[in-house]
Parts: C-alpha cells; structure tokens; sequence
C-alpha cells in the first residue's frame, strides 16, 4: 500500500499517535471511516450512473478481450511459430525475386539517387 512495508506503517501510526494525541485520534478515525466512506459511496454511484448511461451496451462488451495479460509475448510466439507455413513459402518465393527494373552499377565517386519528397 502506497510503497509502505509494515514496519514503516507502524512508525507512522506512532507518530501520528504522539502528534495528534491520545483525545483527539477517535474523532480523527471516525472522520477517515467517514472520508473513506464517501469515496467507495461515489465510486459505486459513479459506477452505477456509468452502467446507466451505457445501457444494455455495456453487458455485451467482452471484458476479457481487452485483458493485457492474455497478449503474452512467449504464447504470441508460440502460436506464430505453429501456423501453415504453405502461404508464408509462396509469399516468400514472390518477395525473394524482386521485379527487375532499370538497374545499373554507379560508378565510384558517383552519388546514389534520392527522392527529395520521399524525406
């Protein structure tokens, strides 16, 4: 929680015990039960008027689709690796040849040719 282990929670309540004092920690407790109250009040509510809204929309979206946890790379891999490999060696022998165009040799020295559009 917050990146507090349990040994630094503990000195921060000793603390917070000393600086506000022994009369005044229950009523500063009942307004942290009544803070953290009203915000769980707003998020349910926030939540509701969201389905609301929404409407009936809102239950036919598949969740898990949007999941990141099922976009692991090993298995991504894994399934890539295990396709037919018929269509990827046909598209392979068609981008292994390239169309000849009118291609020659520079001579040294000479600058290559660029497209001043292209950058």
């Amino acid at each position: 929680m917050f990146g507090i282990n349990g040994a630094e929670f503990l000195v921060l309540a000793v603390i917070v015990f000393f600086v506000i004092g022994p009369e005044r920690m229950p009523e500063y407790a009942r307004q942290l039960k009544d803070l953290i109250k009203g915000l769980r009040r707003t998020a349910v509510d926030a939540k509701d008027g969201i389905k609301e809204s929404l409407g009936p929309e809102l239950s036919e979206i598949n969740w898990r689709a949007y999941d990141p946890r099922q976009y692991d790379p090993r298995r991504i891999v894994r399934e890539a690796l295990m396709e037919d490999d018929e269509e990827t060696a046909a598209e392979r022998e068609r981008a292994a040849a390239p169309p000849r165009q009118n291609l020659r040799r520079l001579t040294p020295g000479q600058p290559a040719p660029f497209d001043t559009e292209a950058t």
